[in-house]
């Protein structure tokens, strides 16, 4: 069996959630598609996926397995688009979302490039923190950073996000730099609050695990932003991504703390629907955040308090 026919429909299944849904986006039967993942399971030696009659779960294998194969279908798709295009220019409406402090001062930005280069494309950007229906919202991509929950879109990979622990040079001469993760219990700790995407805790690797510490302060806010310039003005430790504190760490005017024991990063990812006659202007787009967003140079970096 052609091993790409069993990636698509691996792909399909992982997106669709059920056999019956890929059959139909593949026009085959369903028992066809089962035929297929099963050869593709046996051919790696892995259980991919957990299926009964009602529902179907990725395996951690299934779920890293998916994500490399997007990429590589990513590519070929991108291959196959610079060999055919060319005359061909974007224009249409493209639609994104983006999360409101990212897309602020990351995706807005490279919006107006984009558009520099191509003339023909218009571009609605809606900013917000709430979770898109893309499909439902005639979206055509979505900019998201950390976790992803949702398996039947199609991520693509643009840059690694790290968080870190920051406080104002200030702050770290009144009160001292803490050593350990532990210690910042004895520190004031500004906040997302339960309601925020800190709700677990700021994460540490300690003796080689994985920890998540509930921080504790008399500032929490909501906004990411209020916190990020709490931070500034000398009120406490905080905890943010890189593409936030990133110019602020490069200018002194933050200093990264507890550096030794940084969680490991999370992504930047792209998404949209599916592959399959994927316009040029978004294809063109991803392409343009990925040159943008993967280049190193891009994002700052700083020399870390130990």
């Amino acid at each position: 069996m052609n091993p790409l026919r069993e990636i698509e429909t691996f792909i399909q299944v992982a997106q669709r959630g059920s056999l019956s849904a890929a059959a139909r986006a593949l026009d085959l039967t369903p028992a066809m598609v089962g035929r297929r993942i099963d050869a593709l399971e046996a051919r790696l030696g892995v259980r991919l996926m957990t299926r009964t009659t009602r529902s179907l779960t990725l395996s951690a294998e299934g779920t890293a397995f998916l994500e490399d194969c997007q990429r590589i279908v990513e590519d070929l798709a991108a291959a196959e688009a610079n060999v055919s295009r060319g005359s061909m220019s974007a224009s249409g409406q493209l639609r994104i979302t983006a999360p409101a402090g990212f897309g602020r001062r990351h995706v807005a930005p490279a919006v107006a490039a984009f558009l520099e280069q191509h003339p023909d494309v218009d571009v609605s950007l809606d900013l917000s923190d709430r979770i898109s229906d893309l499909a439902n919202e005639n979206i055509d991509c979505a900019i998201r950073v950390g976790e992803l929950t949702d398996s039947r879109l199609v991520r693509v990979h643009l840059a690694d996000n790290r968080r870190v622990v920051v406080a104002s040079p200030a702050y770290l001469k009144r009160r001292g730099t803490p050593k350990h993760p532990d210690e910042i219990s004895q520190h004031d700790c500004l906040s997302l609050g339960d309601t925020g995407g800190q709700a677990r805790g700021w994460s540490f690797v300690v003796a080689g695990e994985l920890r998540s510490i509930k921080p504790h302060g008399r500032f929490d806010c909501n906004d990411g932003a209020v916190l990020h310039e709490w931070a500034l003005a000398g009120r406490g430790l905080a905890w943010r991504s890189m593409w936030e504190v990133g110019d602020d760490l490069a200018a002194g005017r933050l200093v990264e703390v507890l550096h030794d024991y940084a969680a490991p990063p999370n992504g930047i990812y792209a998404l949209f629907l599916e592959r399959r006659h994927l316009p040029l202007r978004t294809r063109l787009f991803v392409e343009f955040l990925k040159q943008r967003f993967g280049d190193a140079a891009y994002w700052r970096t700083s020399t870390p308090v130990r």
